[in-house]
């Protein structure tokens, strides 16, 4: 990066031609980063229906991230101020511990097959198991291609639905790993493959055939050490930031109405970057927040510890079900150029940057309310978008900013005034 100018400081124009420098981007692609965001309203007419137009989120790139020994610039979609912000920054104290270690395992997703109307559920079970092998045959022919490539049916369980205000009735679920794929389409297909199959052999009546979003098969964790020198500013020792870091997700841990804030600011970061990629973040949402709740409580996805030299350590695990084939990875410009950007080759390489983003976001949350708290950062880059809604020109705009934050009046009505009193002069 150039050194007179930090990437945050720089016009649009200059940033664009940073990307030029360090990435493999071609003009094209470099192109769908423009302000109708990669997308014409003739693309987004074959996407979804009574397409009317395109809505346009900001697109940020994320810096200081080194994941698993890799620098990677990491672009985020994003409308709230200070996450890109405090996500770059959180990476660049995390560097000093060698970066973050990321591993996403297995590519696995769970169909859901409902059962009903099984006069006897036991043997209907037996029968299932017994009738494993030419189960899987059939899921397996859904999808020839997902086979060939190392994919396809892995496994498949029973479960018995005791409770429910329908009785006890059955769920078959097939283990079938997607590969690159985010799997909605080759899980939901094989499940209508093979449930004419499962009524025969249970005499039941299959109604849902259907993906489920609690990916605990697809999980990726990410970790950090950040040492304890490292996170020392202002009249905060390192130690002290250390503490106040844990207290604070030890909250988070301890209460479901603070662990929810507290996800929700992991999601930020984790959200942004599954948006950018062009992948389903009401999947990846649904699954994190069914995963914090999976022991009964719903708890904070992170863990933070001290570690034996005294230095902070994060953890993040949560499923992570993301593709880099199909659908808007796919069919989106600048999805597709994001990918690139990020180098990255399989869709495990996209789940470890995500969650190391998240990670770093939930770093970034932490440290600011157990400290100087969370409005002092936040609101200062709020300021810009106040300045803009206040009808300040461009060439205002960062003036107006600082005007505001220098007052601690952050305000609609203080900017209007500022404006129209400079407007005299």
């Amino acid at each position: 990066m150039p050194d007179k100018k930090k990437f945050y400081q720089m016009d649009l124009n200059e940033r664009l031609q940073v990307l030029r420098e360090v990435s493999t981007l071609n003009e094209e692609e470099l192109a769908t980063f423009n302000q109708q965001g990669g997308l014409s309203a003739e693309q987004a007419d074959l996407m979804i229906e009574n397409v009317v137009g395109v809505y346009g989120l900001p697109l940020g790139i994320a810096q200081h991230f080194v994941i698993n020994g890799r620098a990677v610039l990491v672009p985020m979609a994003v409308e709230e101020p200070s996450v890109v912000a405090a996500a770059s920054y959180m990476a660049k104290l995390v560097q000093a511990g060698g970066g973050f270690t990321a591993k996403a395992k297995a590519q696995e997703m769970i169909g859901q097959l409902q059962v009903l109307n099984v006069k006897d559920i036991p043997a209907a079970q037996k029968a299932l198991l017994s009738a494993k092998e030419e189960i899987m045959v059939l899921a397996a022919e859904a999808d020839p291609m997902l086979v060939s490539l190392g994919g396809g049916p892995k496994d498949m369980e029973i479960r018995i639905i005791k409770d429910s205000l329908l009785g006890s009735f059955m769920v078959l679920h097939l283990i079938i790993d997607v590969r690159d794929a985010m799997g909605a389409n080759a899980v939901n297909t094989t499940l209508e493959r093979v449930s004419p199959l499962v009524e025969h052999i249970t005499g039941g009546r299959v109604l849902l055939r259907i993906i489920s979003n609690l990916a605990d098969r697809r999980l990726a964790k990410a970790a950090c050490t950040i040492p304890v020198e490292t996170l020392a500013f202002e009249q905060y020792s390192g130690e002290d930031v250390r503490d106040r870091i844990i207290e604070a997700w030890a909250f988070a841990a301890a209460d479901p109405y603070r662990a929810a804030t507290h996800n929700k600011g992991i999601m930020n970061g984790v959200d942004a970057v599954v948006i950018a990629s062009g992948n389903d973040w009401r999947a990846v949402e649904a699954g994190a927040h069914a995963y914090a709740a999976r022991s009964g409580h719903y708890t904070s996805l992170s863990t933070w510890s001290v570690d034996e030299k005294g230095n902070l350590h994060g953890e993040l695990e949560m499923p992570m079900a993301v593709g880099i084939v199909g659908g808007a990875t796919r069919v989106h410009p600048t999805a597709r150029a994001v990918l690139k950007l990020m180098g990255v080759q399989k869709a495990s390489d996209l789940a470890e940057i995500i969650v190391s983003v998240g990670l770093a976001q939930n770093l970034g949350a932490l440290r600011a309310l157990a400290t100087e708290g969370i409005q002092r950062g936040h609101m200062a880059l709020h300021a810009r978008q106040v300045a803009v809604a206040a009808g300040a020109p461009p060439e205002k705009v960062a003036a107006l900013a600082e005007q505001l934050v220098k007052e601690g009046n952050i305000r609609m009505e203080r900017a209007i005034a500022i404006l129209n009193e400079w407007s005299e002069q």
